[in-house]
């Protein structure tokens, strides 16, 4: 029977890697046409890709947390008859991407404060055993998911536990188990005084071990927000302008205009307000519209308005974007947010929905605290950061009354953007949004 080798696909939008986040199969396993296989993650979004034909898993090649070029051989098949060899090899399609799901209102996000996988070389010498990773996590994940009493059970795992034969012998012995002795001596080899004091510990105590410490590999969407998030901190100047707002003509609009949103099929947040307050702002100050070009060392003005929308998922932070926010009306704004809110939640994000955005508004949500520091998504030069709607006094007319405040944190790229001008674009987002009717009339 002929072997089949699966290469990387052409994921396109000018992708040319993918990190292995997870592997759906191991050796040996036997597949049907579209069976999830494997997990890669790119700079533009996360993917599944399916088995080309009914086959059976010969070898993988890539260790979860390593990264294959595209046209690599990642695993080996046998397919399970000689005429789908022909379509597999054609097949390259991957389906759309799946990230975590989005809030629908003020979707509370973390672009505030944006690794270490297996230790094999990715060369294709993986033949005939599965990833070293992905058990030693698994297993770390099923010892939390049910833990006694309510409470996460977290125990040390290792998945290949170096011992020589006698400690072996020894464990074996006193029916301990290798993978959940924390080990001493050099290059983490577990000794057989190890063994005996993990025997004496179960001893004293009826309770299983926990130990204190767990850990995770840094993989998948979790690594590139790390990467991201480490370049726009090292790379932009970043400072901090911070002032209130009082929103309370924003929450009587709002609730104005959600029944007739409502009617519409749409649910109305303070989001499309707070986007097309900025996207206002940004037209009388082009420079927070702009990129910097670290390679030509130019600035590169925008002439059009997307905004990324930070968002906190269960698998890390996206930043799916509004594309040309400018052109679209109140309700078109809600109604597109809630369309990626839906297409998150299902798992149908698409590259082009997290691509191109020039302006990132980001929200604390219920927890927002008094003040924040947002890091810019790098290489945009502004960023807005918006706290939740609170009940404080202000001070109107001479006079003090409770209002509804809404605190903003903006974040600038000191290094294009002088702090006059930061302050500058900041009221006139502050201003519209504590007078919203003279702007949002004319977009309904």
């Amino acid at each position: 029977m002929a072997r089949l080798e699966f290469r990387l696909p052409d994921i396109g939008e000018g992708v040319s890697e993918g990190e292995i986040v997870e592997w759906f199969v191991n050796v040996g396993d036997a597949v049907s046409e579209d069976d999830p296989m494997v997990e890669v993650m790119t700079d533009k979004a996360t993917v599944t890709i399916g088995a080309p034909c009914d086959a059976r898993v010969e070898a993988l090649r890539f260790d979860v947390g390593e990264t294959a070029k595209v046209g690599q051989i990642i695993l080996t098949l046998e397919p399970a008859g000689e005429s789908n060899v022909g379509s597999a090899q054609r097949s390259s399609r991957p389906p759309a991407a799946a990230v975590g799901d989005i809030s629908d209102d003020l979707p509370g996000a973390g672009l505030f404060g944006e690794a270490h996988g297996a230790t094999s070389s990715g060369n294709g010498h993986h033949e005939g055993r599965k990833s070293s990773v992905r058990p030693a996590i698994a297993a770390q994940r099923r010892a939390l998911r049910t833990s006694p009493g309510g409470g996460p059970q977290i125990e040390y795992f290792q998945a290949k536990p170096l011992a020589t034969p006698a400690t072996r012998r020894l464990a074996r012995d006193m029916d301990v188990d290798l993978r959940k002795v924390r080990p001493s001596g050099p290059d983490g080899r577990v000794t057989r005084d190890d063994v005996r004091a993990a025997v004496r510990m179960d001893m004293a105590d009826d309770q299983p071990h926990a130990p204190l410490e767990r850990r995770e590999a840094i993989v998948g969407m979790r690594r590139k927000i790390a990467e991201r998030m480490r370049h726009a901190k090292t790379t932009a100047a970043h400072f901090t302008f911070v002032e209130e707002c009082d929103a309370s003509r924003l929450v009587d609009l709002r609730d104005r205009l959600a029944p007739e949103a409502e009617r519409r099929g749409i649910r109305l947040t303070f989001l499309p307000f707070i986007i097309r307050a900025v996207t206002e702002a940004l037209q009388r100050h082009p420079v927070l519209n702009s990129a910097v070009d670290e390679r030509t060392q130019e600035i590169v003005y925008k002439h059009y308005y997307n905004i990324g929308v930070a968002t906190a998922t269960d698998a890390g932070l996206v930043v799916p974007v509004v594309h040309h926010a400018d052109r679209l009306r109140l309700f078109e704004l809600a109604s597109r947010i809630e369309e990626l809110a839906e297409k998150a939640r299902e798992g149908r994000l698409q590259p082009e929905d997290l691509r191109s955005s020039t302006f990132t508004v980001t929200s604390l949500g219920k927890q927002s605290g008094l003040l924040a520091t947002p890091i810019l998504n790098h290489p945009e030069v502004g960023i807005l950061g918006v706290h939740r709607i609170k009940e404080r006094p202000v001070v109107r007319d001479g006079s003090i009354v409770v209002g509804k405040v809404m605190l903003l944190s903006l974040s600038f790229d000191h290094r294009i953007v002088d702090g006059h001008v930061g302050a500058a674009f900041a009221y006139d987002v502050l201003d519209t949004l504590e007078n919203p009717e003279r702007l949002f009339y004319e977009y309904l």
